[in-house]
């Protein structure tokens, strides 16, 4: 390659490449030349001002997401939707699959990460790779997987078997959507569902009445799903949610069996 490569010139190479990764995403197999990408990169990234495509990629780079996610990710779950249990775990599926895709594409981006976005103080390669998932898939369908998830909780409150690991998985994208800069953040996960999550709990005992069971079942059998699905964050909020507002009379009583239960755990780790 010419020390002065033209953007017109590296990037259909770049995309070439970059096709046969979405085609291996998709199903199809396919042997992307990754190589290929970074050395393209490189060269284009490296030549001084003002042939200098550093700019131009990293807005490419972004692109090459919106355009997979608008035109491939976000159809295939959404023609799902009228299936609870197909949408979610269409919605996992793509979820992995694009974590691979932000892996891959950020290494052999990494020319921009190690100089251009430090000088520039732009978000990084990862961060701009889940932000558009985030923007572009998540903000479309968290109303819609949050509704299911919880439809499929209530199913088993009801005594009905549902697809647990599923569940946690679905869950885990909840956590990690919010993860910025190598940072774990729950803010997605309170706000898009625990506190939907909380409320329905509220609202389908006192539908349901005590109907026989304690507060301490209650408690116990919601703690239950904390260890299977739910982040363990949740425990703390659904006890007093269960004191406060399933069985306030009980209050004193649920807390008296957790730290019976506390100290009966901690015996059996001695």
């Amino acid at each position: 390659m010419g020390t002065n490569l033209r953007l017109e010139e590296g990037w259909p190479i770049i995309q070439n490449e970059l096709t046969k990764l979405i085609n291996t995403l998709e199903g199809v197999p396919d042997s992307p030349n990754y190589g290929s990408i970074y050395s393209t990169v490189y060269t284009l990234g490296k030549q001084n001002p003002p042939h200098d495509e550093c700019k131009e990629l990293y807005n490419r780079y972004e692109g090459v997401y919106e355009k997979y996610l608008k035109s491939k990710v976000l159809p295939a779950i959404q023609e799902k939707k009228n299936d609870d249990v197909s949408m979610l775990q269409e919605f996992v599926k793509r979820w992995a699959n694009h974590k691979v895709m932000v892996t891959k594409l950020s290494r052999y981006f990494n020319y921009l990460d190690r100089y251009y976005i430090p000088r520039m103080r732009l978000p990084s390669l990862k961060d701009i790779g889940f932000g558009c998932f985030r923007k572009i898939v998540y903000g479309m369908m968290k109303v819609k997987v949050r509704a299911a998830v919880i439809a499929l909780i209530n199913q088993e409150r009801q005594g009905n078997e549902i697809d647990r690991g599923l569940v946690k998985d679905v869950l885990e994208v909840f956590v990690e959507i919010g993860n910025e800069n190598g940072k774990d953040k729950l803010d997605y996960y309170v706000n898009d569902f625990e506190t939907a999550f909380l409320k329905d709990m509220v609202d389908y005992y006192t539908r349901k009445g005590s109907n026989g069971i304690t507060a301490v079942e209650c408690f116990q059998k919601e703690k239950d799903r904390v260890s299977h699905y739910l982040h363990s964050s949740t425990e703390e909020k659904l006890l007093r949610q269960v004191q406060g507002q399933v069985f306030p009379e009980s209050s004193q009583q649920v807390l008296e069996r957790r730290c019976n239960v506390t100290l009966s755990d901690n015996e059996l780790t001695r």
